[in-house]
């Protein structure tokens, strides 16, 4: 195997791929990275088994060479090391390996060699079922991630709640999070001919995040018993998936309410954002809003050491009855409003003991469920 490929790319490409290695593996082939070089481009794939990310460099990208390839062959390099030297190389980097699997980096008079591993060792890849794909754009999936993710459980009592529900019917995605205090739910009309419902890891959702944040065209989905895969032009990523069944969240949607405000989103998340300033005291915590005289909702929060912080904002409308008091969690409110696009949010309240939902005006396709917190 022997090539040339500008310092750049090469960098940027073992950074992704080096964020789906474990150096905690108990497979020492694990903790490298496959490196192949075919005849029209190189291919970079790291894993930890759970996740797998695989990078792929052409000739030229933009029109400007990048990268040529003189021998193809194969080879793992320890993912650690690999990572560490070409970051510290100022040029462009020729690489190549002998029979013993001995890999010589060059890069203007800087001469680094590497004990390579045979890639015949390296686990293949899960295979794509081509039949249950769907295509999107990658704006929209990577925003529909964004806006869900962080409402996951932390806590492993229930692994079905630390992943994300994808759940596809027909011309349908549903991207649901819940850790059963709070759910964020968002929907999206699709063209795919994948159906059923897939709960993949946060982890893998949020590295999916970083590795396409700037993915501008499309992106396949794959989807498998034990795998969903998201492929793009330039970088593809495997995940496994979480065994179980998810919670019917659609049933936790409130029909009614009692009051409705409508509010400034950004106003109201600053306002929440001082609040939580004197809520850490609380176990939740907690922050309170009450309405009264109707049109004038209060946000405060207190704290024996601290002091007590409280403000009165206008509301823009309200609907029902006029007065309110419920205590919620500071956070997660200010995590459910940082996710909303929209100028405007709706608050509906059930009670002071019934469930939030917040959504943003003008947008049906996206919603939050918040439950109150005791006050004592």
């Amino acid at each position: 195997m022997e090539f040339i490929i500008e310092n750049e790319y090469f960098n940027r490409a073992i950074s992704d791929v080096h964020r789906a290695v474990s150096m905690k593996t108990p497979f020492p082939i694990l903790t490298g990275i496959k490196i192949t070089a075919d005849q029209d481009c190189v291919t970079l794939i790291g894993s930890n088994s759970d996740l797998i990310i695989e990078k792929v460099i052409p000739l030229s990208i933009d029109g400007v060479k990048v990268l040529d390839v003189i021998q193809p062959g194969s080879v793992v390099l320890t993912a650690r090391y690999l990572s560490e030297i070409v970051k510290k190389l100022p040029g462009d980097i020729h690489v190549e390996a002998n029979e013993k699997q001995t890999v010589t980096l060059r890069s203007d008079e800087i001469v680094t060699s590497l004990n390579g591993i045979h890639a015949e060792e390296y686990p293949s890849l899960p295979e794509m079922d081509e039949s249950n794909q769907m295509r999107i754009p990658g704006v929209d999936l990577i925003e529909m991630i964004k806006q869900t993710v962080f409402a996951v459980a932390k806590s492993e009592t229930r692994p079905v709640l630390t992943g994300v529900n994808l759940s596809f019917d027909k011309n349908h995605l549903t991207c649901a999070a819940t850790n059963s205090h709070r759910l964020a739910l968002k929907e999206l009309t699709i063209d795919s001919t994948i159906t059923g419902s897939f709960i993949v890891p946060s982890a893998s959702l949020n590295e999916f995040v970083k590795l396409f944040q700037n993915e501008s065209g499309y992106i396949d989905l794959f989807a498998t018993a034990s795998y969903m895969v998201f492929k793009s032009s330039k970088a593809t990523l495997f995940t496994r998936l979480i065994e179980g069944n998810y919670p019917n969240v659609s049933v936790l949607i409130p029909k009614d309410s009692k009051t409705i405000v409508t509010s400034d989103t950004k106003r109201l998340l600053k306002g929440i954002d001082r609040a939580c300033l004197f809520a850490s005291e609380w176990k939740n915590n907690n922050i309170f809003l009450e309405i009264k005289d109707g049109m004038k909702m209060k946000i405060s929060s207190n704290s024996s050491e601290i002091g007590r912080i409280e403000e009165t904002q206008m509301i823009k409308s309200m609907e029902g009855e006029g007065e309110l008091s419920i205590s919620l969690d500071g956070d997660f409110l200010m995590d459910a409003l940082k996710a909303v696009k929209e100028e405007e949010i709706r608050l509906s309240f059930g009670g002071s003991m019934k469930p939030v939902l917040i959504e943003p005006v003008g947008n049906p396709s996206y919603l939050h469920l918040i439950s109150p917190v005791r006050s004592y």
